[in-house]
């Protein structure tokens, strides 16, 4: 474990939190390095600068209002794992919680990787409620 892949692991979660509670996605992409590929639990795959805009603002639109609660994370010398409970309101209007983790792989100074697996069940029982 090394000091540099817990701080950045841990300023992933701030930026996160800034992005879900305002909108601003600049700390979070920050984060990102020129070549990042980020994936989710769809076929569609965003790389790049412009892709990890497009991934964040495609996120955020789902929701009126999202929170992340980081249970547990961990760290490796060129990873990140975060796991978590979101809590929000789907637009519409309709509650939704759901758990999840998070990967993220680094050079030590930027994201190069971001993976998200979560219970994509959740929005269909929401939706058919």
């Amino acid at each position: 474990m090394t000091q540099t892949s817990n701080s950045l692991t841990q300023q992933f979660m701030m930026a996160l939190h800034t992005a879900e509670d305002s909108g601003d996605l600049s700390a979070l992409l920050a984060l990102h390095g020129e070549n990042v590929t980020l994936h989710n639990l769809t076929q569609q795959d965003w790389s790049g600068l412009d892709g990890a805009k497009t991934f964040w603002e495609r996120y955020l639109s789902d929701f009126e209002t999202i929170h992340s609660d980081f249970t547990h994370h961990a760290d490796a010398e060129d990873m990140g794992v975060m796991e978590w409970v979101g809590k929000g309101t789907l637009k519409g209007g309709q509650a939704i919680e759901y758990r999840g983790i998070s990967v993220i792989e680094h050079d030590g100074q930027k994201v190069t990787a971001f993976r998200t697996y979560y219970d994509s069940a959740a929005f269909l029982k929401t939706a058919a409620g």
